[in-house]
């Protein structure tokens, strides 16, 4: 035991062994490539992009730094299968190691084909190939843009097209760059601007065959967005007849190559005056049917039919007036005797509630002489009164003699009979 511990030994601290174990990492491991399957992966609010590789017994970390993901084109997702290259490094803070990546290639496909497969399905799901945002190509257009190399064989192959089957169309070119690192910017910037000056009824967007890699571009989602948000129809013309862009599924018509767009939007000038004439002449042709059944029709009516067929409708009116006439006669006469009994109902109670009424049963009025007052208590007469009794059959005029109050004893006096 005394041997184990004297003083000559060695103590490294915690930091002097993981600088000691780094420098052995970094100087033995770097420039090296690993295969495996992605695993826990997430991006950091830094934009680095932190996951693991594993396969059946093992498992590496790894991290991608933002400034070496600019020639990613795919987007790395858990279970994904890749090849990573890089240098090993240990995180002295956790004792970890890790490779730093540098570049990323899928494992059996193509990093290109893979970002094709993943942007395509992305855009999908957010419906834009859908056919109900497809803009109708116009059958006349007066004017068209055509977003392409100013350079390039796309474009003379556009003009010689047009130029043989329509010598006056009007073409307006928005040259960009079809090709590298800044032709996806550069295609957005035409087709902005396409649409800012509205000058053009369609787009044709198109450049030559090439590689995956020389197409690019027309793959890279700016382009794709660009190209549905346009409120000019777009004509998608890349490449040729075999090769397919995220652009051709996004724009609302694809031309296998850029002459085949051209003659899609453009009608040969010979056909179309062909065209005209056939629907002129057809045009003719029917007019004169549509004039001579007219014709036959009006022979076919003669004055002396139309008159009887007036006469006939005439009379017809006449009846159907008739027995308008006595419907309303009718309904006239129910509602006056209707009236008419109302308004006896009414008399009839007037008269009931009339103060003559009760003359015929044996009473009087009598009024004070001479302002006509009507006498309803021996209070408002005196002596030598003039009254006037009203009875049923007319009226006389008394003098009064003498006024007894009270209802227990009646006392009458004759009056004179003056009228």
């Amino acid at each position: 035991m005394d041997t184990i511990f004297n003083d000559k030994r060695s103590i490294l601290s915690v930091t002097e062994l993981t600088r000691s174990i780094k420098s052995i990492l970094t100087n033995n491991f770097f420039d090296i490539w690993v295969r495996g399957e992605v695993s826990n992966y997430k991006t950091a609010t830094s934009g680095h992009k932190y996951f693991s590789l594993k396969d059946e017994n093992s498992l590496l970390r790894a991290v991608l730094f933002k400034g070496y993901q600019s020639n990613i084109k795919f987007e790395l997702e858990d279970g994904l299968k890749v090849i990573v290259h890089g240098n090993l490094d240990l995180f002295e803070k956790r004792g970890e190691y890790q490779i730093i990546v540098d570049y990323i290639e899928p494992e059996g496909k193509g990093a290109l084909q893979l970002a094709f497969e993943q942007l395509k399905e992305k855009l999908k799901k957010e419906g834009l190939f859908d056919t109900e945002h497809k803009k109708p190509i116009p059958a006349f257009p007066e004017t068209i843009g055509v977003i392409t190399s100013a350079t390039g064989a796309a474009l003379r192959d556009i003009l010689n097209v047009t130029r043989r089957r329509y010598n006056n169309i009007h073409i307006i070119i928005y040259p960009t760059l079809v090709q590298g690192e800044e032709a996806a910017k550069s295609i957005v910037d035409a087709i902005k601007k396409a649409n800012e000056r509205k000058e053009v009824d369609v787009i044709i967007l198109g450049r030559g065959g090439g590689s995956i890699e020389d197409l690019w571009p027309f793959n890279e989602e700016i382009v794709a967005r660009a190209i549905y948000e346009s409120d000019i129809p777009i004509i998608s013309a890349v490449g040729h007849e075999i090769d397919f862009t995220i652009s051709d599924f996004v724009a609302d018509l694809r031309a296998p190559t850029p002459s085949a767009a051209a003659e899609l939007v453009v009608r040969n000038k010979e056909e179309l005056i062909k065209w005209l004439r056939d629907r002129y002449n057809r045009l003719i042709i029917l007019m004169d049917g549509i004039i001579e059944a007219k014709r036959e029709k009006f022979s076919y009516y003669s004055f002396e039919k139309l008159s009887r067929e007036f006469e006939g409708i005439i009379n017809q009116k006449a009846l159907e007036l008739d027995d308008l006439s006595k419907d309303l006669h009718m309904l006239m006469e129910s509602l006056i005797n209707a009236k008419r009994s109302r308004f006896d109902t009414l008399i009839a109670k007037l008269n009931a509630l009339s103060p003559l009424e009760t003359l015929t049963r044996g009473f009087a009025i009598v009024e004070k002489l001479p302002d006509g007052k009507p006498i309803f208590s021996v209070n408002q007469i005196f002596i030598s009164d003039n009254v006037k009794t009203i009875l049923k059959d007319g009226y006389f005029i008394s003098s009064i003699k003498e006024i007894i109050k009270g209802k227990s004893k009646t006392k009458t006096n004759s009056g004179d009979l003056t009228s």
